[in-house]
């Protein structure tokens, strides 16, 4: 049962998930927090920041990951299966149908009229994961006078090196979980 389950999830997210993984990010949430009850919302954010970190597409590096959380490694399979597949056809049949019909203004209005849709959904998720990092909570019940002290010390400080001087990401990550991890074990929480 727990095999159909996550193919369908995973269908559904693969489905409707337009403009790539961050703008998923949402309805990766929903199916895997929400609905299903799979991962707490901590636990959903390692799973988006391991898949992140961690090559290919954020959708599938999720599938996989919760698959194998939940019916192991036929779980990830299938999860994985259950998002790649919608995806696959759809991207082949528009394909076809865009080279075909690219030039007609329809078609062109319909491209202008998905990124504005694209981009909210991409704010929601990064709005979501801003509120659990920086407050420890992504629900109504979240205490947003009381932040998390040294996640916004690390933010502010890794988005100002980021924007100051364009180091590359993943040493501001580095270094950023380094003294993330060196904080958390000797500060009291």
């Amino acid at each position: 049962m727990i095999y159909l389950q996550l193919f369908f999830s995973f269908f559904q997210i693969g489905l409707f998930s337009f403009g790539g993984g961050y703008a998923a990010l949402p309805l990766i949430q929903d199916q895997v927090v929400t609905i299903n009850h799979w991962l707490s919302m901590q636990e959903f954010a390692d799973v988006v920041t391991i898949s992140q970190m961690t090559p290919g597409p954020i959708a599938i590096n999720a599938a996989t990951f919760v698959g194998i959380q939940m019916g192991g490694t036929m779980g990830a399979v299938i999860a994985t299966a259950g998002c790649v597949t919608p995806s696959a056809a759809i991207s082949l049949l528009l394909a076809f149908f865009y080279y075909k019909y690219k030039n007609l203004s329809l078609v062109k209005g319909i491209m202008s009229g998905l990124r504005p849709a694209v981009v909210g959904l991409i704010t929601s998720a990064g709005i979501s994961l801003t509120i659990l990092a920086l407050f420890n909570g992504a629900d109504k019940n979240t205490d947003y006078y009381n932040p998390d002290l040294i996640s916004v010390v690390l933010f502010t400080v890794g988005l100002f090196i980021l924007r100051k001087w364009k180091i590359n990401p993943i040493i501001i990550m580095a270094g950023a979980g380094i003294i993330g991890g060196i904080l958390y074990s000797v500060v009291p929480q």
